[in-house]
């Protein structure tokens, strides 16, 4: 018999609807929050299908946009109005409609042609603008993630030792297959965050959920196990396909 430990708080939901409605409320909490207590607020933002709603939901909330800067927890090889440009999905359910101003938007370069300058040049951008630190590292308030099908997080795939990287804040991720290169957040950024919501539907990903809150495994065939070291609260949002129960 497998056993199982949620690291953090876990909200099941009856549907992707009410998914992004209790995912809105965290990530609104988490930066209102961060106004409260420190006078801005930062967020990373993932892309995919799975958190778009609670973006749409998000842009309707009454935040002070301008005191929040967004970054990215990931990107891929591609120009910024490309359909698969996490930026782009994302300019379109929030940025654009909550009206947040272009100098507090911290864009990835997916499109560069060196993909480890875009790196470099990233993370010295989150050590600049991310005023809150925590062990003398960038932490942002509110990050937002997702699970693959595969277990992996962000960038972090199975088989890849970028889950492993210690020594950078962002990674250059190369092609492989189908996959477009991509950049990342490392594990020491993403375990540093204040808040985490991680949003997850769908059937197809209770398996790597199973793998995830599995008391044994590993990151490198589930990289999405990074998640059990966070240092800050974490909250999983998932649909009742997600868990099994549908």
């Amino acid at each position: 018999m497998v056993t199982k430990v949620v690291p953090g708080l876990l909200i099941a939901t009856q549907d992707a609807a009410q998914a992004a409605r209790e995912a809105c409320n965290r990530i609104t909490k988490g930066i209102q929050d961060a106004i409260r207590d420190r006078g801005t607020a930062t967020i990373a933002l993932s892309g995919g299908s799975s958190p778009l709603d609670a973006y749409r939901l998000l842009a309707q909330e009454t935040i002070a946009w301008a005191k929040v800067h967004v970054y990215w927890v990931d990107e891929r090889a591609v120009p910024k109005a490309h359909e698969r440009s996490n930026y782009g999905q994302a300019k379109k359910a929030l940025l654009d409609p909550a009206g947040v101003p272009e100098a507090n938007i911290h864009r990835m370069r997916g499109e560069a042609s060196d993909l480890e300058i875009a790196a470099s040049d990233y993370a010295a951008d989150l050590r600049d603008t991310v005023k809150s630190k925590l062990g003398g590292l960038p932490s942002i308030d509110v990050l937002v993630l997702g699970i693959g099908d595969d277990g992996h997080t962000a960038s972090l795939f199975p088989g890849e030792r970028t889950v492993h990287v210690t020594d950078r804040l962002v990674a250059a991720v190369p092609a492989k297959g189908e996959r477009e290169a991509r950049l990342t957040l490392t594990a020491p950024v993403l375990e540093n965050a204040r808040s985490s919501t991680i949003i997850v539907l769908g059937k197809a990903k209770h398996p790597a959920l199973e793998r995830i809150w599995s008391t044994n495994g590993g990151v490198d065939e589930t990289p999405g196990r990074v998640v059990r070291n966070f240092r800050g609260s974490i909250c999983w949002v998932i649909d009742r396909a997600a868990g099994g129960m549908g």
